[in-house]
Formats: structure tokens, C-alpha cells, sequence
């Protein structure tokens, strides 16, 4: 196996017990101690899994989630929660844990379960393995990478999760208020103004000449769309290169 999984353990009996368990089983494992460190992490690193179990009193498993989840990351989360405490494990799916498992746990339950999120990540239409192609541009939305002729291009988290869109949803006008409530959680505060910027701000990244886009078209009154065209690119493609990934950067507040 070299999948990778992030374990984010603020115990560092537990962390170990858990390191040791999942590289017995192949699984290449990193720790992070502590909720902040593992938001780095997860938002710098390609992860193929994060395993989550912080105390209420740290940066919890709750917020952990929802941070990741609104930084445009899609990497499985698997959270632990306390079996006193089921509130927990409904809070974490709402948002955004794929699966939570209650302590105390037998560790050959909690070591399926990682296999059975991989597996499901695998055969996924979003697994590591499928690329987009937009011109000279490639997109690898499960690592959260982007290349411009071959050369990494650092997007911000919220423009990543507007490309995202934009391509999950590719060859569609889309409105401001469309892309404000999907992409933004549609804050009523949020001018439609919010969206122009970010479009023009991926338009200097990504395109050719942002004054005159190929790729984010403007559709007079309605909105924007991505031009049609974009192609996935199966896992095993011989022209993937991860060498020089993107470095997400975490929109500030």
C-alpha cells in the first residue's frame, strides 16, 4: 500500500497505539498533535485519509471538520468520538466527517473502517488517481492541485473551491447568487461583488490574457461558465506529474 494517512492525536500514548496499528498494516501514517498543526497539514500535504480524534477542550473534532471542509478539502475524514457523548458523532457527519467511530473502540473494527474509506476513495470519480484537463491547465481535485504548463500555481482555499465548481459543473451558466450560496454558504453580507474578484483573481492565475478569457467566460446578465471541454484523465495516465504540487493557502477571514 502507499496510501497516506494524517492520525491528529493530542495523546501521545493513543497517537503512538494508532501509529503503530495502521503501519502494521502498510499504510504510510504521519501524526499531527494538535487540531492546529493538523489543519496545516491537511491543507499542505497530500493525505489520503485523516484520522481525527481531539478532545473537546482542544481545537475539536467538530470544528476540525468544519474548517477543513469550508477550505475546499475533500480528503476522507474518519473521527473518533466519545461513546458519552453521541452528539458528537452527528455534529461531525453534518459536517463533513465520512464516518465516525465511538471510544472506546476494538482496534480491528477502527482498522476496517480505514479500509473500507480508502476503498471507497479509490473507486471514487474524485479519487487521486483523476485529473482535468482545461487547455494548458490540469486540476487534480483530490490532491487539491493545480498546474499551469507544468508549473504548480498557488490558489487561495476559496478559489480553489470556485474552480472546483466551476468545473463540477462545467458547460453551465452559472449565476453570482448560484456561486455565492454554493461556494460561499451564501452569507447575506457577502456582496456579488466577492464572486467578480475571485473570478478575475483566477483568471490572472490561469489564463493566457485575463482581458480577454478562454477558459472563466462572462455571460453578459447571467453570469459565468466554464468553457465546455474540460476532459478527466484516468488514474495511471503516464503524463501525471505530482512533483510540484500547489500549496493551499487558507482564505483569511
Amino acid at each position: 500500500m502507499d496510501e497516506k494517512i494524517l492520525v491528529i492525536q493530542n495523546k501521545p500514548k493513543a497517537a503512538v497505539a494508532l501509529l503503530v496499528s495502521l503501519r502494521n498494516e502498510g499504510w504510510v501514517v504521519d501524526v499531527a498533535r494538535d487540531g492546529r498543526e493538523g489543519l496545516d497539514r491537511a491543507l499542505n500535504e497530500p493525505f489520503d485519509l485523516i484520522l481525527l480524534d481531539l478532545r473537546r477542550a482542544a481545537n475539536n473534532g467538530v470544528n476540525f471538520c468544519r474548517n477543513l471542509r469550508q477550505s475546499g478539502l475533500n480528503t476522507p475524514i474518519l473521527m473518533l468520538t466519545p461513546r458519552t457523548q453521541p452528539e458528537d458523532k452527528v455534529l461531525g457527519l453534518k459536517v463533513g466527517a465520512d464516518d465516525c467511530v465511538a471510544k472506546p473502540f476494538l482496534m480491528l473494527e477502527l482498522l476496517a473502517r480505514v479500509e473500507a474509506l480508502l476503498r471507497r476513495a479509490r473507486s471514487s470519480p474524485w479519487s487521486w488517481g483523476t485529473l482535468y484537463h482545461l487547455g494548458d491547465i490540469r486540476v487534480d481535485l483530490r490532491r487539491t492541485q493545480v498546474w499551469r504548463r507544468g508549473k504548480p500555481v498557488a490558489l487561495s482555499a476559496r478559489e480553489f473551491q470556485l474552480l472546483r465548481y466551476f468545473i463540477e459543473h462545467r458547460g453551465a451558466t452559472l449565476s453570482r447568487q448560484e456561486l455565492l450560496k454554493e461556494v460561499w454558504g451564501f452569507d447575506p453580507k457577502t456582496s456579488t461583488r466577492t464572486v467578480d474578484v475571485h473570478v478575475a483573481g483566477l483568471r490572472q492565475k490561469l489564463e493566457g490574457n485575463s482581458r480577454q478569457p478562454q477558459l472563466i467566460l462572462t455571460i453578459q446578465g447571467l453570469g459565468y461558465k466554464l468553457a465546455a471541454g474540460t476532459q478527466p484523465v484516468l488514474a495511471g495516465d503516464p503524463k501525471r506529474t505530482t512533483a510540484d504540487a500547489v500549496v493551499l493557502v487558507p482564505s483569511r477571514p
